[in-house]
């Protein structure tokens, strides 16, 4: 693996990230710490040319300017990150001037990245179909808009014109099918109406009796549904195990909205996304996310059989999901933790519960609350024992 490594200084609420990239990388840390800042950062330096091109093609300019770019790149209000002469970029082991970046005319190479934003929600209208790139202000993340310009282009596709989107025999494997109708979609259909030249999208139950628009659906299928569509965008129903030129899939707090066992499902994709041969990058506010990447790594260093990663999805055993499984122990899994106070990255990849390190035993904070729990109910029951 080539050197993939991404540094940030100064930029925003990161002093100093360095992070260095693995088959699968997870972002932990406190809300408003730069994670969502680094992947937007990782996605301009794969995709510059493919960005600035649909930049220019709905008529967006920045005047060159660095400022300009990031309003239109970040969002409105995210000019102020940037800190001049202060603030650096290195990617594998170069030093990146993004004023000359901004300044460069490209718009020409294939996309290399896919990016999953937190806020996908967004990408459904009340009415429940896709919005387009210019149905958002200027000053919405480009990552937003981009992710929602795509999934619409997909539906007008003849999947938007299939009897039903989910489930579909050629979409995902069939044990994720399975998990997705047990613990997202229950008894229904995830379906395309059309009146007039208005499409939709409802949840169909499977006698037709209940046809539920989206405002109707529950908080986790409104946040999962954009999710899965981007992954199907992900997963052509074709031979070929990756869409294109895509090599890189980036996803902001995949657990939003998800119920945990919905999170699991989404986990046992992402074992998918990596057996195909992506790379993925995540940042998550889920101790789940981790409970996963300890696992890996545990069950790999103890050379255990890979059929134990199965049993901790209760997944079947097949040719299809045991050579996933396979493939998930023999990949590098790398985490990292934003400290908020020092700005700082610190990685954490062993995930070690004895460490010294508090952020490495308590796994960034995501455990840090259950085990307060856990200590102070110990404690009280000692002292109640003690007094009898």
């Amino acid at each position: 693996m080539a050197n993939e490594t991404l540094c940030l200084r100064n930029v925003g609420p990161i002093r100093e990230a360095e992070v260095r990239l693995g088959d699968l990388t997870v972002l932990v840390g406190p809300q408003a710490t730069g994670k969502s800042i680094l992947l937007q950062f990782l996605r301009l330096l794969l995709d510059t040319g493919p960005i600035f091109s649909t930049l220019r093609k709905h008529g967006l300019e920045w005047r060159r300017e660095v400022d300009s770019f990031l309003e239109l790149y970040l969002g409105e209000g995210m000019r102020g990150l940037w800190q001049g002469a202060r603030s650096r970029i290195e990617w594998r082991g170069s030093l990146v001037k993004l004023d000359e970046l901004v300044r460069s005319k490209r718009s020409r190479g294939k996309e290399r990245s896919f990016f999953i934003p937190a806020q996908r929600v967004l990408a459904l209208s009340r009415d429940g179909w896709f919005r387009t790139f210019d149905d958002y202000r200027a000053g919405d993340p480009f990552t937003v808009r981009d992710f929602s310009e795509k999934l619409r282009v997909m539906m007008e596709s003849p999947l938007g014109r299939a009897e039903a989107v989910f489930p579909q025999p050629k979409r995902l494997k069939s044990d994720i099918r399975a998990l997705l109708s047990r613990h997202i979609f229950r008894d229904f259909h995830l379906e395309v109406e059309k009146t007039g030249p208005q499409k939709r999208l409802l949840l169909t139950d499977s006698n037709q009796d209940a046809k539920l628009p989206f405002m109707l659906w529950s908080a986790g299928q409104r946040e999962f549904v954009p999710l899965l569509l981007g992954l199907y965008w992900l997963l052509p129903p074709t031979k070929a195990p990756r869409r294109g030129s895509i090599q890189w899939v980036i996803v902001e707090e995949l657990e939003a909205g998800l119920h945990p066992k919905a999170v699991e499902v989404m986990l046992f994709i992402v074992l998918d996304l990596l057996w195909r041969g992506y790379r993925v990058c995540l940042s998550t506010h889920s101790a789940h996310v981790l409970d996963l990447v300890w696992a890996l790594r545990s069950l790999r260093e103890c050379e255990a059989d890979p059929r134990e990663v199965l049993r901790i999805f209760d997944v079947r055993r097949t040719p299809s999901t045991v050579k996933l499984a396979e493939t998930a122990l023999a990949k590098d899994t790398k985490v990292y933790y934003f400290d908020p106070k020092s700005g700082a990255t610190r990685d954490i990849s062993n995930l070690d519960p004895a460490a010294s390190e508090v952020m490495e035993a308590g796994w960034g904070g995501l455990t840090e609350f259950s085990g307060r729990v856990a200590d102070i109910v110990a404690e009280a029951v000692a002292a109640s024992g003690g007094r009898e």
